[in-house]
């Protein structure tokens, strides 16, 4: 996920989802109640009031809360209740990826070496909640890495059809990449078996993303200039590019 942006000009945010009034669409939200709990854990810089999703995403779902962070002592410490690891699941941002698995599934829980778990169907249908870690592909691995208690729950990676929603508004690292609402429509739809879940967060984020395109036509001062393009042969200097040529390091 790319870096968070924030407008230059400032104008009246929704004190709901926390987003510019001119980008809100609260008003056509329909609340969906979902029986897996999700939980969503943002990185303290991912806050992106134009493009995020995660605040969205914990809006429309009557079953999910969103945690801004970088580390916390224990699942149990973040939802104040007893819980079974084995039950939960991070959606996991490591290498393995579905495409390169044998399987015809779309969501798939993986081990620690990356390989499909046996008895998918089983630990799938015993999942009571999904984390979610919202930021840049970076700041989400820094999540992962300062909770060691992630360890302990499944692991599900997602072999989207087609890829993110945002297009060139926001570019994902992977194919596969997907925003926080796009996930948890993706995962939902298929752990609780309700279609319906998924076309209802996919509406909502598309209703979004039409928002953002229509400022961008008739309120562009109210979006970030763009950044400009990094000339990577002038930061690397004269003599790491002579070392580049001749192989000698720099």
């Amino acid at each position: 996920m790319a870096d968070s942006t924030e407008p230059v000009a400032e104008t009246a945010v929704c004190p709901r989802c926390g987003k510019p009034l001119p980008l809100c669409v609260c008003d056509s939200i329909v609340p969906v109640e979902n029986r897996i709990e999700v939980l969503i854990l943002q990185h303290p810089q991912e806050q992106d009031r134009l493009l995020g999703t995660a605040r969205l995403t914990a809006t429309q779902l009557t079953n999910a809360s969103l945690k801004i962070g970088l580390s916390w002592p224990s699942l149990a410490k973040i939802l104040g209740r007893d819980v079974d690891h084995a039950r939960w699941a991070v959606i996991y941002l490591g290498s393995s990826k579905v495409a390169n698995l044998d399987t015809d599934r779309d969501v798939v829980v993986i081990d620690r070496n990356g390989e499909m778990k046996q008895r998918q169907d089983e630990i799938l249908k015993g999942i009571e909640g999904v984390i979610l870690l919202d930021g840049t592909w970076s700041q989400a691995k820094a999540l992962w890495w300062r909770n060691a208690w992630m360890l302990k729950c499944q692991r599900i990676i997602l072999g989207p059809s087609q890829v993110s929603r945002y297009g060139k508004l926001r570019r994902e690292p992977r194919r596969d990449g997907l925003s926080t609402i796009e996930a948890a429509a993706m995962v939902l739809g298929r752990l609780e078996r309700e279609p319906q879940i998924e076309t209802a967060l996919i509406t909502t984020f598309e209703r979004m993303l039409g928002r953002y395109r229509d400022m961008q036509a008739s309120m562009p001062e109210l979006l970030p200039a763009p950044r400009p393009k990094t000339d990577w042969r002038k930061k690397c200097g004269p003599q790491r590019r002579r070392s580049r040529k001749t192989g000698a390091k720099a």
